[in-house]
């Protein structure tokens, strides 16, 4: 009986591991892409091999920076590229976000003159040398959610969250992050962006998602050079509450959060689950070990 209940012990903990491992990686969901319509024509395969060689040099950067813009190429053919991981990412999940986007280029948009591809923790963009530019504030990417907030003050409570956060992306050079009155709020700019036009781009994304997304719980607005986010949840925040900020490893992006991420929580009680399981898989040992003494 002891032989089953370890392999049984084994199996249970195998499959809550990989469901901590899943919980753990949504910031690898994809959230948009934006692929140019111009196709560029390679017959001798120089715009690949310049492609390549970008893609190459920003996923390796993405072991220890969160931010990363370069160059390959030669004149007309030469390609400028870069990639930014929220600032609450650590080095390796980094690494593991950005190193999906080649991949994800390619197969989304193809051989195109620019791609921009965004997962909910990096966004990886390359543009042939000519392509032509966008504004900063040009909208990439909105989505509000389907249900409404119940009861009168959401809206004041989600504009003061907002006014802190626009702030806070400021004076934190790049990335904030907070909770404030049951929601959490998130904002970040383009790395090579001063924090005069970065508060600009914010408060550009924080108007569109008070007009467009009313008094919807949750939102996204994702502009060039900046985006925004949201979560309203009625009964607090998921998580243990901290007033800690924390900094992250590069390019002076600071997170300071007062609340968890429900991812973590998702892990936490997954976690939770584990031990529950382990547990009752003892109970179930012991008793098998009492019903063996009882047989002699």
């Amino acid at each position: 009986m002891g032989l089953p209940l370890k392999s049984l012990f084994l199996f249970l903990f195998l499959i809550l591991s990989s469901e901590l491992a899943e919980s753990a990686s949504d910031y690898t969901t994809l959230v948009y892409k934006g692929c140019s319509k111009e196709p560029f024509t390679d017959p001798n395969g120089v715009y690949s091999q310049a492609l390549s060689a970008l893609f190459g040099s920003l996923v390796s950067q993405s072991t220890k920076t969160k931010f990363f813009k370069a160059t390959t190429g030669s004149g007309q053919t030469s390609m400028t590229g870069l990639f930014q991981c929220r600032g609450d990412l650590s080095n390796s999940d980094c690494y593991n976000c950005v190193s999906r986007l080649p991949v994800l280029s390619d197969k989304l948009c193809g051989k195109t003159t620019a791609a921009r591809v965004q997962l909910l923790g990096c966004y990886m963009l390359y543009e042939v040398t000519g392509f032509s530019q966008i504004s900063g504030m040009q909208i990439l990417y909105k989505t509000c959610g389907a249900t409404n907030a119940a009861g009168r003050g959401f809206e004041e409570r989600r504009d003061t969250a907002f006014s802190v956060m626009e702030n806070g992306v400021v004076s934190a050079h790049g990335f904030y992050a907070t909770n404030y009155q049951s929601l959490y709020v998130m904002g970040q700019c383009e790395g090579d962006v001063g924090d005069s036009d970065c508060g600009e781009c914010i408060k550009s994304a924080v108007q569109r998602a008070e007009v467009e997304c009313g008094s919807s719980i949750s939102g996204q607005v994702y502009l060039y050079k900046c985006f925004i986010s949201y979560s309203y949840y009625p009964n607090g925040v998921p998580g243990k509450h901290s007033s800690s900020a924390a900094s992250s490893s590069s390019n002076s992006f600071s997170s300071s959060s007062s609340g968890q991420n429900p991812t973590k929580t998702v892990a936490i009680i997954l976690g939770g689950a584990a031990g529950v399981a382990f547990v009752v898989i003892c109970l179930l040992f012991a008793r098998s070990l009492k019903k063996k003494h009882d047989d002699y």
